[in-house]
C-alpha cells in the first residue's frame, strides 16, 4: 500500500511503502535522500525475497519517487502561478510584476461601492478621531513621533507590510533665546510670538505700504498708482494666496519686509493669535533642492531658488489694525477695506528677524496593499500628520481618514473577496507645515521609480473645514474620475455630493486650481503624477484657524455644525472611489482628451499676442516667427490622444499584456508635460501647463506682456527661447503617447 504522509513540524512530505510479504517495518522516502524519521528506526532483516520480488519492490521504489516528484512539482508550480490572497504588498521598489496569463478575477463595482459603504461608519471614524487627537505634534517633535508610530501600528494590525522613510532635514524655527520684532514710528516695540520660516534674517527699516492681499493684480494697482514700492515694508492681509506667493511678490517690486496680518474681517479668532508658516516659494527642504535630505547625501553647497531674500514677519489682528489706523497717505482703490489710507514716507517702521536654522529628523510612515496583476503599479494616499499646533483640520482628520481607509480597504481585500489590480500605498507625511517637506523628499529620493510607477496621488490634508461647499483641485486627466465619484458618493440620503454641489455646471462650482501650498502640487508639478485634492468647506472664505493654535475640534466642530465625523466618513468615500475605481479597472480611467482644451486656449492666446506684438512692434518678433509650430504640436496632441481613446473602447480587456501596456501609455502623459529643458533645482515645478517658472505656458504669454519694459529685446530673445522649448515637449508628449515609434508621423 502506498499513502502520502506529512511531517507537520516541518512540513516536508514523505511517502510510506508497506509491502506485507516482505517487509515488516515502514521504509520512509523523503524528499532528500538521507532524511531520517523521527517516528521509528529502520532495523535492517534478513532478505528472504526471490529475484522477482525484488524487482518488483525496486520498480515500486522507483515508481514511487516518480510519483512523488511529479505531485510535488505540481503543487509548487501552481502555487507559484495562483495569484494569493495579499493584504499586504512588499516595499515599491521590491515589487515584481505578477505573470498572470490571466485577468484577475473582478468583483461587480457595484459590490465594491457597496462593501466600501459598508466598512467606513460614523462610529469608527469618531473613534479614530480620539485616539489620534494631539495637542503637539509640530515637525520632528517626541508628539509627531508618537502620532506616526500609532499610524503605522494601525497598519501593522490590519496584515499590510510597512515600512518607514528617515530625513535629515533643515528648516527655521523662531528664536530659542531672543526675539523677532517691529517698532512702528519709535513707538512701543512688539514682539511677534508667530513667524514664518525661511525668512531671511536682519533687520529692515522703511516706509509702510498697504498692499490687500499682496497679489499680483493688487501690486498692479499699486503700479498703475505710480505708487514708488521700492524698499518699502508691505502690509498684506493673510488668505487667497499663500504666504509664499505674497513675499515673493513683493520681492519682485523690490520692497524690504513683508508683515502678514489676519484681517477681521477674513478672520475672526481675535486681536492676539499668532500665526505661524513659511515663506519658501517651492516645497521640500530648501537647502536640498532636488536631493533627499537622507542622511548619508552629500550635499552640494545650493539653496533652493525659492528662498526669499527679503524679511517677512506674520503679526496679530490687534499689532495689524494698529498699523492701519495710523497710516497717511493716498486712499486705497476700492474695495481694500474699511480704513482706506495705503501709507506714505513718513509712516516708517522697522522689522527684526532672528529666526534660527535647524535640522530635524522626521520620518514618514507607509503601509502598503498589494495588487494581484500588476502589484508594481500604484495608487499613493497620503496625509500630513505634523500641524503648529493641536491641527485638528490642518492634519487630524486627513490621517484619521487614511487609517480608516487602509482598514477598510484592508478588510475588503481580506474577508470579502476583493482583489485589487494594482496596489495601493498609504503615506503618513511630516513636516508638511513647513511647506510638504516630507512628501517632497520621498519623491526626490525615489523618483525615478515613483515617475514609472505611481499613477495618481490622492491628498487628505485639511478635506473637513465646513460644510456648505465641496472643492476639488485635480489634473484634467482626473477630471472625469472626479465627476463620477461625485454622482457616486452620498452628501446625505437624497442627494450625491454632484447634486448638492454641483449645480448647472459642476466644472465651475466644485473645481479649482490646485495650489502651491497643497502637498498633491509637487507629485504633480514636480514629479508629474497625476494628483487631487479636494475638501468640504465654509463657503466664502478660508478656514481661520489654519496655522494657529486654535485648530482644536471643538472649533472645526462650530463650522460644521458638529458633523466632522459624518464629514470624514464622506470625505474618505470620495477619496476610496477614486482610489479603488483605478485599482480595480483593468484599465485606467483617465480622460487623455482633456488637456486638449487647456492646451489650446494658451495656444489661441499665444498665437494673438505674437500677432499684436509684430503689427505693433515688427522690430521685436520677425514675421518668420510664427505660433504655427505650436499649434501643430497641439494638434499632434489632440490627434494621437483621440487614437489612444479609440483603441482603449476597442482593446481586449482579458488582455493582460496589452491592458499594461495601454495603462504604460496613459502614464506618460503628465510626467511627459514635464520640460526637460530647465533644472530642477532652478525650477523644480517643471509642468508647462500646471507649473510655475519661466518655462510654462502662462509664462510666455507674460514674455510677451514685458515686450513693453525697458529691454524689449532680451524680452524678446527669452520669449523665442521657451516657445521653442514648450513647443517640443508638447510634440515630445504626443509621440510618447502614440507608442511605437513607428506610430509616429514627422508632419511636425
Amino acid at each position: 500500500m502506498i499513502r502520502p504522509t506529512q511531517n507537520m513540524e516541518d512540513d516536508t512530505r514523505h511517502v510510506e511503502i508497506i509491502e506485507s510479504s516482505g517487509i515488516n517495518e515502514p521504509f520512509e522516502v523523503g524528499d532528500h535522500l538521507n532524511h531520517k524519521s523521527s517516528r521509528k528506526q529502520y532495523v535492517p532483516q534478513k532478505c528472504r525475497c526471490t529475484p522477482k520480488v525484488l524487482c518488483f519492490i525496486a520498480a515500486a521504489i522507483i515508481l514511487v519517487f516518480i510519483f512523488g516528484y511529479l505531485i510535488g512539482y505540481l503543487v509548487h508550480r501552481n502555487k507559484d502561478l495562483a495569484p494569493t490572497c495579499a493584504t499586504s504588498a512588499l516595499r515599491y521598489e521590491d515589487v515584481s510584476v505578477a505573470h498572470e496569463t490571466g485577468a484577475a478575477p473582478l468583483m461587480d463595482w457595484d459590490d465594491v461601492k457597496k462593501l466600501l459603504a459598508e466598512k467606513l461608519t460614523t462610529s469608527s471614524m469618531d473613534a479614530v478621531l480620539g485616539q489620534l487627537t494631539s495637542s503637539n505634534h509640530r515637525a520632528g517633535s517626541p508628539g509627531d513621533e508618537d502620532l506616526g508610530n500609532k499610524v503605522i501600528t494601525k497598519f501593522k494590525e490590519y496584515g499590510m507590510k510597512t515600512w518607514t522613510d528617515e530625513h535629515f532635514v533643515k528648516v527655521q524655527d523662531p528664536p530659542a533665546s531672543g526675539y523677532n520684532r517691529i517698532v512702528f514710528k519709535n513707538g512701543s516695540e512688539e514682539r511677534p510670538t508667530g513667524f514664518l520660516s525661511y525668512s531671511a534674517n536682519g533687520t529692515a527699516r522703511g516706509a509702510v505700504l498697504y498692499a490687500h492681499y499682496g497679489q499680483e493684480d493688487d501690486l498692479r494697482q499699486l503700479k498703475d498708482m505710480n505708487i514708488d514700492m521700492n524698499n518699502r515694508v508691505m502690509l498684506v492681509r493673510a488668505g487667497r494666496i499663500s504666504f509664499a506667493e505674497k513675499v515673493a511678490n513683493a520681492a519682485k517690486v523690490n520692497a524690504s519686509a513683508v508683515l502678514i496680518y489676519p484681517d477681521p474681517a477674513d478672520y475672526s479668532i481675535g486681536e492676539s493669535t499668532p500665526l505661524f508658516g513659511h515663506v519658501h516659494m517651492g516645497s521640500g527642504d530648501p537647502y536640498t533642492p532636488g536631493f533627499p535630505s537622507f542622511n548619508h547625501t552629500q550635499f552640494p553647497p545650493v539653496q533652493s531658488s525659492g528662498l526669499p531674500n527679503i524679511l517677512a514677519q506674520t503679526i496679530t489682528t490687534g499689532m495689524g489694525m494698529n498699523i492701519l489706523r495710523q497710516l497717511g497717505g493716498r486712499t486705497q482703490p476700492n474695495g481694500w477695506g474699511s480704513i482706506n489710507r495705503l501709507g506714505d514716507e513718513s509712516d516708517v517702521i522697522t522689522v527684526e528677524v532672528n529666526n534660527v536654522l535647524t535640522e530635524k529628523r522626521i520620518n514618514n510612515f507607509f503601509g502598503v496593499i498589494k495588487g494581484f496583476v500588476d502589484a508594481d503599479r500604484y495608487v499613493v494616499i497620503g496625509a500630513q500628520r505634523d500641524a503648529w499646533g493641536p491641527g485638528f483640520g490642518a492634519s487630524t482628520v486627513g490621517t484619521s481618514v487614511l487609517v480608516e481607509l487602509a482598514r477598510s480597504i484592508s478588510d475588503m481585500v481580506e474577508n470579502d473577496g476583493f482583489k485589487p489590480r494594482r496596489s495601493i500605498v498609504f503615506a503618513s507625511w511630516s513636516a508638511g507645515e513647513y511647506g510638504s517637506v516630507g512628501a517632497t523628499e520621498w519623491l526626490e529620493g525615489y523618483l525615478s521609480s515613483l515617475s514609472m510607477k505611481a499613477f495618481t496621488y490622492i491628498n487628505l490634508d485639511g478635506i473637513v473645514t465646513g460644510q456648505n461647499g465641496f472643492k476639488v483641485a485635480a489634473s484634467p486627466l482626473l477630471h472625469s474620475l472626479v465627476q463620477n465619484a461625485l454622482k457616486e458618493v452620498n452628501y446625505d440620503k437624497d442627494k450625491s455630493l454632484l447634486s448638492q454641489f454641483g449645480k448647472n455646471n459642476w466644472e465651475s462650482a466644485i473645481l479649482e486650481p490646485l495650489r502651491m501650498d497643497s502637498a498633491a502640487y509637487p507629485f504633480l508639478a514636480f514629479s508629474g503624477i497625476p494628483s487631487v485634492a479636494f475638501r468640504f468647506h465654509s463657503g466664502s472664505s478660508d478656514y481661520p484657524h489654519f496655522g494657529t493654535n486654535l485648530d482644536t475640534r471643538e472649533n472645526l466642530n462650530s463650522v460644521t455644525a458638529s458633523q466632522v465625523p459624518q464629514l470624514a466618513v464622506r470625505a474618505g468615500q470620495f477619496a476610496g472611489h477614486i482610489a479603488l475605481r483605478l485599482v480595480h479597472d483593468h484599465l485606467l480611467q483617465m480622460d487623455l482628451k482633456k488637456y486638449n482644451q487647456l492646451i489650446r486656449s494658451h495656444v489661441v492666446q499665444i498665437n494673438g499676442k505674437v500677432k499684436a506684438v509684430q503689427r505693433l512692434q515688427p522690430q521685436l518678433l520677425p514675421k518668420t516667427l510664427t505660433g504655427q509650430w505650436l499649434v501643430m504640436a497641439s494638434g499632434s496632441y489632440n490627434r494621437v490622444s483621440s487614437i489612444l481613446t479609440a483603441d482603449i473602447q476597442n482593446s481586449d480587456l482579458e488582455n493582460v499584456e496589452m491592458c499594461r501596456m495601454i495603462n504604460d501609455r496613459i502614464m506618460t502623459v503628465e510626467r511627459n508635460f514635464l520640460s526637460p529643458y530647465v533644472s530642477p533645482i532652478d525650477s523644480p515645478f517643471r509642468h508647462i501647463l500646471l507649473g510655475s517658472g519661466p518655462h510654462t505656458l502662462k509664462a510666455l504669454t507674460n514674455h510677451l506682456d514685458a515686450l513693453k519694459s525697458a529691454s524689449p529685446e532680451a524680452n524678446a530673445e527669452l520669449f523665442r527661447n521657451k516657445l521653442a522649448q514648450a513647443t517640443w515637449t508638447i510634440q515630445a508628449c504626443a509621440n510618447s503617447l502614440a507608442g511605437d515609434i513607428w506610430s509616429l508621423d514627422n508632419e511636425f
